[in-house]
């Protein structure tokens, strides 16, 4: 029992400790081919940062995929995905962390009672495959690339006067993730709470609970916590990760309230997307469908986009809006 507990993680360990040698050699000799001084290390991954940034990932897809929360090209994929994300900024990768566990956590919450209401209900954790890792990742790895391109390697404090760019692109990640936790905290929980049925955001009617697009007080309030959450994990990473002197000027803890944000205006804008473009119909079983039927009554939306298309925009726009008004907001040096 034993040998096989250690047998993954070893093996693991194993793969990692090379392959970070030598991407770090890697870095090293093209950070001495780029720059004139041979002395100049500033753009040197530290080998200790290319380990993690190999093994943390690896360590967390074997989990997803024994939990079965993901399928092997969600888990292949979602590697990348992290160590993207953990290379540039360990604050990116703690955002995806916790929206993992978190979300999974949240789908596989009182399923039996979404079964009773949702069509294509998946028993577990839902077990995602590449299109929604890429759907729900793909807008926050973009960022990360860019913060690694432009910024570097390193945690930075939210600062918009010393550090603008990597302000605005570490808000833009941390947003992405807080998002998609608020919208799928929004949809697992909110509609196990409470017994009457949602209003649709478009014209505050009612609607069948599991209609895209129906909203609940229960839903804004869950939205709002699963992105203070992930902004907690992004501002308790600064804090242990970051030594300057700059931590607390500006103060850092309006990330975590920007991450509760984040998570209810993702959550309302998904719900805007979705009951205007998103179909949903009632079957002849009394479960929602995403699709027309033959035995389909239509309740609303149109059938332009699936859900995987509306979580991607509404992420997007998001990562996009929350920095440009935390940029007015922020607390001067």
């Amino acid at each position: 029992m034993v040998v096989a507990m250690l047998k993954y993680p070893l093996i693991l360990l194993f793969l990692s400790i090379p392959t970070s040698m030598l991407l770090w050699l890697g870095n090293v000799g093209f950070s001495r081919i780029s720059n004139s001084s041979e002395n100049d290390e500033d753009g040197v991954i530290p080998p200790t940062r290319w380990l993690f940034s190999i093994l943390a990932p690896m360590m967390l897809m074997v989990y997803a995929l024994k939990r079965k929360s993901v399928c092997k090209s969600g888990a292949f994929l979602g590697i990348v995905v992290a160590f993207i994300l953990s290379i540039a900024n360990h604050a990116f990768f703690v955002c995806l962390v916790v929206f993992f566990f978190s979300s999974s956590k949240a789908t596989k919450f009182r399923g039996q009672i979404k079964k009773k209401f949702e069509k294509d209900f998946k028993e577990g954790e839902g077990q995602r495959n590449w299109i929604q890792v890429f759907c729900n990742c793909g807008v926050a790895t973009l960022l990360a690339i860019l913060y690694l391109i432009d910024c570097g390697s390193g945690e930075k404090p939210i600062n918009f006067t010393n550090f603008y760019r990597s302000s605005w692109l570490g808000l833009g990640v941390m947003s992405s993730f807080a998002s998609c936790n608020g919208d799928t905290w929004a949809s697992e929980l909110g509609t196990v709470f409470g017994s009457s049925d949602p209003f649709l955001i478009t014209n505050l009617r009612r609607v069948p609970k599991g209609t895209n697009g129906g909203i609940s007080i229960i839903g804004l309030i869950v939205s709002f916590l699963g992105g203070l959450l992930v902004g907690l994990g992004y501002f308790l990473t600064i804090f242990y990760t970051d030594d300057s002197s700059n931590y607390f000027n500006p103060p850092q803890w309006p990330i975590i309230l920007i991450g509760g944000c984040a998570g209810l205006f993702g959550s309302l804008l998904d719900s805007f997307l979705g009951a205007s473009f998103q179909y949903s119909g009632l079957d002849s079983d009394g479960k929602i469908a995403d699709r027309p039927g033959k035995h389909t009554r239509h309740i609303s939306g149109l059938s332009i986009l699936d859900n995987h298309s509306v979580n991607l925009i509404s992420s997007f726009l998001t990562a996009v809006i929350i920095p440009i008004i935390s940029v007015k907001v922020w607390p001067d040096v």
